[in-house]
């Protein structure tokens, strides 16, 4: 059996109820004995039960106001690396008792069953009759558009039960996100380094259709899709730019009798979009802090290879229509180029714009 007392157990909060001392008191009765929780700006009638906490020995912190669970998660791994030194990890769940004293046990000793330092995941079945048809409906659909967009493969997105070994707690303070989207953004950078993410498969406990989430719909959901909101902006402008002056082109190569019109619309077209694309990227949806002369070299080997599959895939698709046919072409480059930026988004992801201490490893 794993010695529960050298893990940290974290439990952020935000105006809790007397289900945050029945949490307390299920994981200590688990074996665990260090807990911190997290107050993040709850109002004064709630503080009592922090100072409840307290008398059962746990460690509190406090914001003064409310930050967001990103903040929170932060605060506690901030206070771990300095008062914890010895420990072997930390566990993060929430203190509304949809995390059973089992479950949570059952993830730390997954990670102590680890090869190397990863991050253990208490994922839940969405398909389970308790799931509330909102919450089924928006774990799968983030679980499906990361994995789609990111090649992320994890079935829980959301889970706030995360085991977290000493040696990866120092990255968890690098990561950006103040609120939700701090969880999924952890999940992006871990598989980025090279962090292994593994499931561990935990009950799926809802309490009253999980009508006490802080989790905002529209807000918190723009947030934990922020990364693929702004890549599909900066793609839709720079495609945009680039259908504009393709057709336009086009069009005029046609005009003039150049035998290569496709390939040089397509080229002077790709060529102006790319530069407001990676700028872009760089700077506002990635934030990549790589080496400008090695993040532009791997963009513009990626560009043209796209050029090349652009121009190729619509010549070949084009010619049962005509080689002069410009408005079958105009259809044609359309479709393709949407298949294109699904593939340019996954390998901007994981080799362009990869952060420059990944690169090294």
């Amino acid at each position: 059996m794993a010695d529960y007392s050298k893990i940290l157990v974290v439990i952020p909060s935000l105006d809790p109820d007397a289900r945050l001392l029945k949490v307390i008191k299920g994981v200590q009765d688990a074996g665990f004995s260090d807990i911190l929780l997290v107050d993040d700006g709850s109002s004064d009638k709630n503080q009592h039960f922090f100072d409840e906490g307290a008398a059962l020995g746990c460690a509190v912190l406090h914001h003064g106001v409310n930050k967001g669970k990103g903040r929170a998660l932060k605060t506690a791994f901030e206070w771990y690396l300095k008062n914890r030194q010895d420990s072997d990890g930390a566990v993060t769940i929430d203190g509304d008792a949809q995390h059973l004293p089992h479950d949570i046990a059952a993830c730390v000793d997954k990670m102590y069953q680890q090869t190397q330092d990863s991050l253990i995941l208490g994922v839940r079945d969405f398909d389970e009759p308790q799931v509330p048809p909102k919450s089924r409906f928006g774990n799968k659909l983030t679980s499906s558009v990361f994995r789609l967009f990111c090649g992320l493969k994890v079935s829980d997105t959301q889970t706030g039960l995360r085991v977290f070994p000493a040696g990866i707690i120092p990255k968890m303070l690098e990561i950006s996100g103040e609120r939700f989207e701090y969880e999924t953004n952890m999940l992006l950078v871990c598989k980025q380094a090279g962090i292994p993410l593994v499931e561990q498969r935990i009950d799926t406990v809802y309490i009253d259709a999980n009508e006490t989430t802080h989790f905002h719909p529209i807000k918190d959901s723009l947030r934990v899709y922020g990364i693929i909101i702004k890549f599909f902006i900066s793609s839709f402008l720079s495609f945009l730019i680039d259908y504009v002056l393709y057709n336009i082109f086009n069009v005029i190569f046609t005009k003039a009798g150049f035998g290569w019109h496709l390939f040089g619309a397509t080229v002077i077209a790709r060529t102006i979009s790319s530069v407001f694309n990676f700028t872009f990227n760089k700077k506002a949806v990635f934030r990549s802090d790589a080496p400008l002369g090695i993040t532009m070299a791997r963009y513009y080997i990626l560009w043209g290879c796209q050029l090349l599959a652009s121009y190729g895939l619509v010549s070949l698709i084009s010619l049962p229509f005509g080689k002069d046919n410009t408005a079958a072409q105009a259809v044609i480059k359309l479709i393709v180029d949407i298949f294109l930026y699904f593939v340019s988004f996954r390998v901007q992801q994981a080799w362009v714009f990869k952060p420059a201490d990944e690169k090294k490893s």
